[in-house]
């Protein structure tokens, strides 16, 4: 007969089950005092495991093992990605900050040459034919890299956009393993206190164990 301690891999085990002793009622009595003389003790059986209950311990911590590995492997990936999440957000929010500046320079500099064409209605009648055609022509050339300008803005704006919808579609995915993970891992913990309660410290007859130790071998040369 052997105990479950060899499962310890799954976590912190309950303490020995105290075993209670019984007392004969049939004790002898002393009958040149009539004392009861010291009582005989009988131990009481130990209550063994089922070999269908020592197997589900068995397979349990290997179950309990790989669940806990795949977790802890989980939690490292998803440390990865919030570490990765927000850099990016952190370069978004840079990028957002200087396409804002931009605007605001782009629409100063409109501002300003439509400034500079009210000018130039203004002085059509002072100035002579040549000087109003120069104006024109530099009023065109500004207007002209304007919408260069504004041109290459939309295209980074665009970019910007597009950035970011995909950095929320990942932040959202995101937190839906976050919660995921969470959730397995109380599922998790709810299967090692479960093993504590109905295989920690249990008694079992090694025979049961040779035998399933046999059985899940021969399983695992089948493939199954």
């Amino acid at each position: 007969m052997k105990k479950c301690v060899a499962l310890v891999a799954v976590g912190v085990l309950l303490a020995g089950l105290v075993q209670a002793q019984t007392v004969n009622p049939k004790a002898k009595v002393d009958p040149k005092n009539n004392k009861v003389s010291r009582p005989v003790v009988e131990k009481p059986k130990k209550v063994l495991l089922t070999r269908d209950q020592l197997r589900h311990c068995m397979t349990a911590v290997d179950a309990n093992e790989a669940e806990g590995l795949a977790i802890k492997a989980e939690d490292a990936k998803l440390n990865s990605e919030r570490t990765e999440l927000a850099a990016e957000k952190d370069r978004l929010t840079k990028q957002g900050a200087e396409l804002t500046a931009t605007a605001d320079g782009i629409k100063a500099e409109r501002d300003d040459i439509l400034k500079y064409g009210e000018e130039v209605k203004a002085k059509a009648k002072e100035l002579s034919r040549s000087e109003v055609k120069a104006m024109q022509e530099t009023y065109q050339a500004r207007a002209t890299a304007l919408d260069a300008r504004i041109d290459a803005f939309n295209k980074v704006k665009d970019a910007y956009f597009e950035a970011s919808k995909g950095f929320d579609a990942k932040a959202e995915a995101y937190n839906k393993r976050k919660d995921g993970l969470s959730t397995r891992l109380e599922e998790h913990t709810d299967k090692l206190n479960e093993w504590k309660l109905e295989c920690s410290n249990k008694d079992y007859d090694e025979a049961d164990e040779i035998a399933i130790k046999k059985e899940l071998a021969a399983a695992k040369a089948a493939g199954k």
